[in-house]
């Protein structure tokens, strides 16, 4: 797997990438990492574990109690939650770590494990480094320091979790739902029993599709992947719109009720005229990556609103966001961070309080997304180059202040080399899609020439 922690902890295909063998060793070096670096003194420690409903999560949540156990680690396990719900209740518990098992919106076979740290906030770079080398040294032969008798951890289920998450949603909603029809798709996934009780509780009338969780359906042909079948079922049902998340619930797109969809980037045009409003938008700023779109750009702007942009990443967002204290950040794919009631991606909150606003301004959710004009955007893969002379290649320096100057102030230009594969993506987006087609065609081609 090559270095075994990513942006968003470890993923890999289950039983094959990450075994249990890795899960336990994994949880055991978090353990004895966090307790050198002085997280456990004075106290006897405690974790917060759950999953989303992936069949591997079942013997793969075995091995990381069974880690954490053996090296002292008393821990609540959660069962199926999401994300966002096992970082509330890591920061909400006191607990000294949490663990996530999930691979979010990827196909069923693969799944991951992301730590987290004291009050529910991924851990840092620095730590993961350290417990990756731990693990690596003691799968190498360095024996265990281990604990025995009443050292050893102990484990026991904490099923009032869900409760607890869906009390503090409904806390934070500023006003009821009472009149939405709302369709939910909930991936099959984690978010499958949470989501659709808070829902009901601000009172929508719900319909559900996705959310008969078997362990093997998660995200298949449904959720913020596949929108199809929530376009049909909004439409078909006469809803006022419809909410799709993904299969540990950190991401929400939605659907209007023609069935056109709104994506992150409008949700958080939407999100944050709200915010204002209510005087939540500290610096009245907004954080994003560098893919969002520009007319999310241009309407903030239009707006009075301030646009500070990352690389690409929630992780790079949630940094931005956590150093200035912004309120609100995320990415067009559905992440949206609203840091002031959630440490990480919540799609469920976040499609609660898209539809407060509609319900609070009585307003369809297609007029609200329309405060921001998505400008066509093309992407293109140019493969085997070297993506490493990006930044460095005079000639494509010189095609792509040509293809700026073209575009002028109603376009964009992108290029990113992949993080993982010999591929530059080429983004352009202009007014016109014809004109995206032929830059982005023309860009591409000046990466082969390049580069290749």
């Amino acid at each position: 797997m090559g270095r075994l922690f990513g942006t968003d902890g470890v993923r890999g295909v289950a039983n094959a990438d990450l075994t249990a063998e890795m899960a336990l060793g994994l949880s055991v070096a978090a353990a004895h990492v966090l307790a050198e670096a002085g997280t456990f003194e004075g106290h006897r420690p405690t974790a917060v574990v759950g999953r989303d409903p992936r069949a591997s999560g079942e013997f793969l949540e075995a091995a990381v109690v069974a880690g954490l156990a053996s090296a002292g680690v008393d821990v609540l396990t959660v069962g199926v939650l999401p994300t966002p719900a096992v970082a509330f209740l890591t920061g909400a518990l006191g607990a000294d770590l949490g663990v996530m098992l999930s691979a979010s919106h990827n196909a069923m076979p693969d799944n991951g494990i992301k730590f987290l740290a004291r009050g529910g906030h991924k851990l840092d770079d620095e730590l993961e480094e350290r417990i990756e080398a731990v693990y690596e040294s003691h799968r190498h032969g360095e024996p265990w320091e281990r604990p025995t008798g009443a050292g050893v951890g102990r484990v026991r289920p904490y099923d009032e979790g869900s409760e607890q998450y869906v009390t503090h949603l409904l806390g934070v909603l500023p006003n009821r739902l009472d009149g939405l029809k709302i369709v939910l798709d909930e991936a099959h996934g984690a978010a499958a029993g949470v989501s659709p009780e808070v829902f009901r509780r601000a009172g929508a009338e719900i319909i559900t599709i996705g959310a008969e969780p078997d362990g093997l359906n998660i995200n298949d042909g449904c959720g913020s992947t596949h929108l199809g079948p929530l376009k049909a079922a909004v439409v078909e049902h006469g809803a006022d719109f419809g909410i799709a998340h993904d299969g540990d619930a950190d991401r929400c797109l939605a659907v209007d009720h023609t069935g056109e969809e709104v994506d992150g980037d409008q949700i958080m045009a939407v999100l944050a005229l709200a915010m204002r409003e209510r005087g939540a938008l500290r610096a009245d700023t907004v954080v994003a990556t560098v893919m969002s779109n520009l007319g999310f750009k241009l309407a903030l702007e239009r707006e009075g609103l301030h646009l500070v942009q990352t690389a690409v990443g929630d992780r790079y967002v949630l940094e931005e966001m956590k150093e200035h204290g912004y309120a609100l950040g995320g990415e067009q794919s559905g992440h949206v961070i609203i840091l002031d009631h959630a440490t990480t991606g919540d799609g469920t909150l976040t499609g609660l309080l898209l539809a407060a606003r509609v319900a609070g301004t009585g307003r369809s959710l297609r007029e609200l997304a329309g405060v921001m004009e998505r400008l066509p955007q093309v992407l293109i893969n140019v493969p085997d180059v070297d993506r490493s002379r990006v930044k460095t290649s005079g000639d494509l320096a010189a095609a792509v202040a040509e293809a700026e100057r073209e575009l002028g102030e109603t376009g964009r230009v992108l290029l990113r080399p992949s993080g993982t594969e010999p591929l530059v993506r080429v983004m352009v987006e202009a007014a016109d899609i014809e004109q995206a087609r032929s830059v982005a065609g023309r860009l591409a081609d000046a990466v082969k020439s390049a580069l290749g």
